[in-house]
């Protein structure tokens, strides 16, 4: 039966580099796939670009593709990633320039665009899921709007003899479902094989989670050598089951839990996930442990794929204002209260009135609120204020509010830090298949 290998070489925009250059040498693999986007990325690169042109790709992509490019064209491996990010193109030309650098034999860099779907957003004036109205209606400045898309276009792309592929926007376990439709000519709406796919693809697609790094809690599930985490690989037969493992001697641990905590992540219902592919049923997934550090996979199905797809819809959202300052010793706890009273009397003193405001102890009550239980008080504690603000002065105000407190009170503080950033909040929206497609363009360099 015939089988590929497939190597995850990145779970996010600024993973390691090492664990995918262990792939590409010792992984015996036939694709290497970066999966490098989150929700804000390429809101955060449409920011870039609009600054300079020549930008708003993944900043790694350089480094990752110096590492691992010359490795891949000498065996043969496949590059697929959604490095692009906002600037698929730019992103592409950079590789060829690179090839040609590391004087490499002549290469096709395929690039994958199509969702970036801005003017069809305002166009059909479509409704915002979190807004509840549309966009014309919404008020936001809308920076991006990108359609999460499917295999399509990167099968072309393959189909098409391309060494390496950079898309943007392209959902994540569809980067890992078409180097299968592509090896082993499924049909797209072959929805039992793409629903087997999509299940190996979502256990690889945050990398090092799969392998040990998510699942690490010490004394509990215990797992060795995190700090040189082998990233997954999955050897995938033409009926869509697959065995997920990694390189030999790496660290990190493939196990059934770590497979199973790896199913559930960012799944809202495991019968019916929804991807611009197939909607998936991971409902009678099966994992089965075959020797150590490889692990089974069989059972996902699928179904006809929606109509729709998602629309990620980045939008600039004001400023958020921050600053932070520690107490140690007896009294810790107290003084840092103290210390946040203050500040929220100085806001009404002053007649600040942000948006919106938080007042934490750090390492007490800022992840799981005041009504935690506390075991013993804690000996240092870091008192943090951080506020939504209209305007980028207004937010400068709250980490020199906090400053003060070195002098105006209470007693000990220290290690003051303040920040600015501008907020790129993201909303939702649902887009008509037929008003984006894929589109690809190869790019070859040459001697």
């Amino acid at each position: 039966m015939k089988k590929i290998r497939i190597g995850s070489g990145a779970g996010y925009a600024g993973d390691r580099i090492e664990p995918a250059v262990e792939l590409a040498q010792q992984g015996n693999i036939d694709y290497l796939v970066f999966e490098c986007l989150a929700e804000r990325t390429i809101a955060i690169g449409q920011k870039q670009k609009q600054q300079d042109p020549a930008k708003g790709f993944n900043e790694l992509l350089v480094d990752r593709m110096r590492a691992v490019l010359p490795l891949c064209i000498a065996k043969g491996i496949t590059i697929i990633t959604n490095m692009g990010s906002a600037n698929p193109q730019a992103a592409g030309e950079t590789v060829i320039a690179l090839a040609r650098e590391l004087q490499l034999p002549p290469i096709k860099v395929a690039v994958v665009t199509g969702d970036d779907v801005y003017d069809q957003l305002l166009n059909a004036d479509l409704v915002l899921d979190e807004a509840g109205v549309p966009v014309s209606q919404s008020g936001k400045n809308i920076l991006s709007a990108n359609a999460y898309m499917g295999a399509e276009g990167l099968v072309q792309a393959l189909n098409g003899g391309a060494n390496v592929i950079i898309a943007g926007r392209v959902a994540d376990p569809s980067l890992f479902l078409s180097p299968m439709i592509h090896a082993f000519n499924w049909a797209f709406d072959d929805w039992e094989r793409l629903g087997k796919g999509t299940c190996i693809g979502h256990l690889l697609e945050c990398g090092g989670q799969v392998t040990g790094g998510y699942y690490a809690d010490p004394g509990y599930k215990d797992v060795q050598g995190l700090a040189r985490l082998g990233f997954p690989i999955a050897e995938v037969t033409e009926q869509g089951d697959g065995v997920i493992t990694k390189v030999a001697g790496s660290g990190g641990r493939v196990c059934v839990d770590t497979c199973k905590e790896q199913l559930m992540y960012e799944i809202h219902r495991p019968d019916r996930y929804l991807t611009p592919d197939v909607v998936a049923d991971f409902s009678g997934v099966s994992f089965v442990q075959l020797a150590d550090d490889a692990v089974a996979v069989s059972g996902a199905t699928g179904y006809p794929r929606t109509d729709t797809l998602k629309v990620s819809v980045g939008y600039l959202d004001g400023f958020i204002g921050e600053g932070e300052i520690a107490y140690a010793g007896p009294g810790a706890v107290n003084r840092g209260r103290l210390a946040l009273e203050v500040v929220r009397e100085r806001f009404a003193l002053c007649g600040f009135t942000p948006e919106e405001t938080r007042f934490d102890l750090i390492g007490v009550d800022a992840l799981h609120g005041a009504l935690r239980s506390q075991h013993g008080e804690p000996y240092e504690v870091r008192a943090r204020v951080a506020a939504r603000c209209l305007t980028h002065q207004q937010a400068i105000h709250v980490g020199n509010e906090v400053e003060t407190l070195y002098t105006n009170g209470p007693a000990g503080g220290g290690g003051v830090m303040k920040s600015v950033k501008e907020i790129l909040a993201m909303d939702s929206t649902l887009l008509s298949r037929n008003l984006t497609q894929a589109q690809v363009t190869y790019l070859e360099s040459k001697k």
